[in-house]
């Protein structure tokens, strides 16, 4: 096997060891918002509330995580300059893993109001940041009351399950690659831990654009307590202290609900359910997933 892929291994088996057991909620609520990215590009009010979710123009202090991204100073640089000119002060949080459990990357967090993490590849993020100090801070200043937001594959690790990308059987790379996900079965989608924020949901993005229903019903029938949640191109779902979800941004959100679904077994030969609810919701509805109640806009 070569280093790399050695090295790989050995983070996501110290991940998967360490902190990839999913988050339990926590018994008081976080006081801080999330907003949640499904990729593509972002228009000016959609960062805009990001920023005011983090003190507004001139208070907000914003830490850029980009290490999703192949190329992440560059990726991160651009997304500094962009909250910058929104008024904010970013800063550009680039870490390896090792650096992560250091306390000076702790003391960079700690007066932080925002955190931001960028699209890519979100193993690249999990595997850097999965169960060390900075991730507990980062936990820390969001039930504080900082705002975490993502898009893409920042969008993905938001939840305490998070998919992938990747198939099964070993080799399947058409998902990855193509975005083609021909089946809903079980065993077919990769899903791993996500870094904890978003409780009793999963996380899919470039939803709608990329035709990724298969994939997120897969998912979500084979763990029926979890919502899974599609969020398209330009699109957000922001996240309440109090836990309700309304949705941002051009296009629309699809919701699937199969806790009250009748599934097949687990052990058996075919995934089929009844009973699962689906709801479309576009921008301007809201959505209680304590009582899997939606709203959709006047207009």
């Amino acid at each position: 096997m070569p280093r790399f892929a050695r090295h790989t291994a050995v983070v996501l088996t110290a991940i998967l060891l360490g902190s990839a057991a999913p988050t339990a909620p926590r018994a008081e609520r976080p006081k801080g918002s999330l907003v949640i990215v499904g990729g593509g590009s972002r228009d000016e009010a959609l960062m805009r509330r990001f920023v005011e979710l983090a003190g507004g123009p001139g208070h907000a202090r914003i830490a850029v995580v980009p290490m999703a991204s192949e190329e992440a100073e560059e990726s991160g640089a651009d997304l500094v300059k962009e909250l910058d000119s929104l008024g904010a002060d970013a800063f550009m949080f680039l870490v390896t893993r090792e650096q992560a459990d250091a306390p000076e990357s702790v003391e960079r967090l700690t007066a932080a109001t925002g955190v931001w993490f960028g699209g890519g590849d979100q193993k690249r993020l999990t595997a850097v940041l999965g169960g060390t100090a900075s991730l507990r801070a980062i936990h820390q200043r969001y039930e504080a009351g900082a705002v975490l937001g993502g898009t893409s594959a920042g969008a993905a690790i938001m939840s305490d399950s998070m998919i992938t990308g990747d198939q099964t059987p070993p080799g399947d790379t058409t998902g990855y690659y193509g975005d083609e996900y021909p089946a809903i079965e079980r065993r077919r989608i990769d899903v791993v831990p996500g870094l904890g924020f978003l409780h009793g949901a999963i996380v899919d993005q470039h939803f709608l654009k990329r035709e990724r229903h298969n994939r997120l019903l897969s998912a979500v029938l084979e763990r029926p307590s979890l919502i899974g949640v599609g969020i398209d191109e330009s699109t957000a779902i922001e996240v309440s202290p109090d836990g309700r979800w309304r949705v941002l941004g051009e296009s629309d959100v699809l919701v699937y609900d199969a806790r009250k679904a009748r599934v097949t077994l687990p052990g058996a030969p075919l995934l089929g359910a009844t009973d699962v609810r689906v709801q479309l919701l576009p921008s301007g509805s809201t959505y209680d997933p304590a009582k899997g109640r939606a709203t959709l806009p006047a207009r």
